[in-house]
């Protein structure tokens, strides 16, 4: 009985030490994490109007020339 109780109490007192070292995020890590997640979105966002830019271009890039009809038919845009 002296053994068991011994053995339980050594491998409570290893487990306490190895328990002791895990540390939780401290607040300055949370802050960190959080403003890089911020500038991710941020980035992506950025880069998704962009995109969306780029193809509004591409699709309105046609020459369109309002004034066309106010025109005489001999007179050309130069």
């Amino acid at each position: 009985m002296r053994r068991v109780f011994a053995a339980v109490m050594v491998l409570g007192m290893m487990s306490g030490d190895a328990l002791a070292q895990r540390k939780d995020d401290e607040p300055l890590m949370i802050l960190e994490r959080e403003k890089k997640q911020q500038a991710d979105a941020v980035d992506r966002q950025y880069h998704r109007t962009l995109e969306q830019t780029r193809k509004n271009k591409e699709e309105t890039a046609t020459s369109n020339d309002p004034w066309a009809n106010m025109r005489a038919p001999n007179d050309r845009k130069k």
